[in-house]
């Protein structure tokens, strides 16, 4: 069967658009007209439409656009379309939808097969929305027996799960007991570092089972903190690679699904290559759905903004990036230096924007109140909110997004400042752990120092006090992270984090691992108020991690 692959980037709510899309996409295969043409779960929505879907007009209208969908189909008798939509169960019970693949063929609609597996673990919470399909059932079409499953279908090999197993049920040996000649799977994966390798392996693992072709479509785009980076493919029915389409970027491309694989197609991308990439796609698609065109960067002179504005720049190109330097009357010269070297080297508009008067004035305001002679933090975070209210000043009058240039590791443990550096649109690096931070600044200058050598060398400082060093304060950053990793990504306890250490050695002691934990624990109420933040780990702080505010415990 000749099947056309559509990875492509579906805007979440805009129902005329995607189908749009999807009509255009058939017109342009209409020359060589293929068998069938797939596109991702839920396109005609985008993915996630979160609450949008509890809304009856929303439902309607994705309604209507299924029934002009299924119309339009007609005009292509030699090709079935495929595509995800939320469809009402018209029962009285239960969520009151399904997450369905349809099938439109010749002006009628030839086959649905609902979602079976609704995952409610880290950002998915589709039982929250969605009904489980009552039944799996191949499907005919022309010479094949088609095996549709929908993203999470296919995730429930016992591999996969460390701890227990989430479902009871695999539609995708269902469907391949059914006599199912050809499986299929609509996606909306979101991208965590290393997941592409698994999502392979997995897929690959029910054809060599099975011994069936399995073509499976995965969108890509960036909808809000998610990123989907595509990475589509076919395998045949010994596992061996048909095609594999690129990440990060839309194609459409034709398979033959009798063809025979080749060993060897298959390679995974660079894990830091596939954060650049993510992180370069979030940002460019979180300003275009946003409405922005335009983006400033705080230029600290620190490895942190350097990396934002470099993504920044890649994603928007040097004429849409602004770099504001705001030197403080503890700022070195050479961090300005540095952050205007930076600026050259990407070509963008640099300004810099002295805050030492404005600062003595809000002491001077303030010395009723403030002790000068034991000044500390409140004095040092008066100075990250002077830097955050021009950000957004400039912001506002000119239509620039701010990105905030916070790290994971500082995320964690609250060495950041509310209404200060945790201001702005969206925060690029709030899941890149600040070891990882610096393997990026690697990448990026790979070929150039893109990123001046004097930022990546220095010790990191947030330059509020004299002398003053990111590692007075906290633990070296790779201690921090592996913490960090252990307690947030894998969720073990601070026994589990020291006896895990033993085995490999890193040296990390009770009080550093405690020390760490409470301080996660207890800045959960300054990430709540954080931007939105692009997620690049398995476990990323937003809406995938809902932890208390007002409560009391200890791991």
């Amino acid at each position: 069967m000749k099947v056309v692959i559509a990875q492509m980037n579906p805007v979440v709510g805009d129902i005329s658009g995607n189908a749009a899309r999807i009509k255009n996409t058939v017109a342009e295969c209409a020359a060589e007209p293929p068998d069938l043409l797939v596109f991702p779960e839920l396109f005609l929505t985008g993915y996630p439409p979160r609450d949008l879907l509890q809304r009856p007009w929303f439902i309607a209208q994705v309604q209507e656009a299924v029934a002009e969908l299924i119309q339009a189909s007609a005009q292509y008798p030699q090709t079935g379309i495929l595509f995800g939509a939320a469809l009402p169960t018209n029962k009285s019970t239960g969520r009151g939808l399904y997450n369905s693949a349809l099938l439109a063929y010749r002006g009628q609609l030839l086959g649905v097969q609902h979602k079976s597996l609704l995952p409610t673990y880290d950002v998915f919470d589709e039982a929250r929305y969605f009904d489980p399909a009552p039944d799996v059932q191949v499907i005919p079409f022309k010479d094949e027996k088609l095996g549709i499953s929908v993203c999470e279908d296919a995730w429930n090999s016992p591999e996969l799960w460390h701890r227990q197993r989430p479902y009871t049920f695999d539609p995708i040996e269902q469907l391949a007991g059914q006599g199912a000649t050809l499986l299929i799977n609509l996606s909306a994966s979101p991208f965590f570092v290393a997941k592409e390798a698994t999502r392979y392996r997995l897929i690959r693992a029910h054809a060599r089972k099975h011994g069936l072709p399995f073509v499976y479509v995965n969108q890509i785009g960036a909808n809000d903190e998610l990123i989907f980076d595509g990475r589509s493919f076919c395998v045949d029915e010994s596992g061996e690679p048909v095609t594999v389409l690129p990440g990060f970027r839309e194609e459409v491309r034709t398979v033959d699904t009798n063809s025979t694989g080749t060993a060897g197609l298959y390679t995974p991308q660079d894990e830091i290559e596939s954060v650049h990439d993510a992180l370069v796609l979030g940002i460019r698609d979180y300003m275009s759905k946003c409405g922005f065109s335009q983006a400033v960067v705080g230029l600290s002179g620190g490895i942190d903004s350097a990396i934002t504005c470099c993504l920044a720049t890649q994603a928007l190109g040097s004429k849409n990036v602004l770099g504001v330097s705001m030197p403080s009357p503890y700022s070195s010269q050479g961090s300005v230096d540095d952050s205007r070297h930076l600026a050259q080297n990407l070509g963008i508009e640099f300004r810099v924007i002295p805050i030492s008067g404005i600062f003595h004035s809000y002491l001077e305001t303030m010395d009723e109140f403030l002790d000068e002679q034991q000044a500390g933090i409140a004095e040092e975070n008066i100075q990250a909110r002077i830097r955050g209210n021009i950000l957004m000043a400039l912001s506002n009058k000119f239509g620039y997004l701010v990105l905030s240039t916070g790290n994971k590791s500082e995320l964690a443990v609250g060495y950041c400042t509310l209404y200060g550096d945790m201001s702005g649109g969206l925060s690029v690096l709030a899941d890149v752990p600040k070891t990882m931070v610096y393997q990026l600044a690697g990448y990026i200058n790979r070929t150039s120092p893109v990123i001046p050598p004097e930022i990546i060398e220095k010790p990191p400082s947030a330059e509020l006090k004299p002398d003053q060093l990111d590692q007075d304060t906290l633990p070296p950053y790779p201690i921090l992270d592996q913490i960090i990793e252990y307690y947030v990504e894998e969720q073990r306890a601070p026994a589990e984090i020291i006896a895990a250490d033993a085995s490999v050695r890193l040296g990390i002691d009770r009080e550093t691992v405690e020390w760490v934990v409470t301080r996660i624990d207890r800045n959960e109420y300054k990430r709540r108020q954080a931007p939105p933040g692009l997620k690049v780990t398995s476990q990323a702080f937003g809406p995938g991690r809902r932890m208390p505010i007002a409560a009391k415990y200890k791991a």
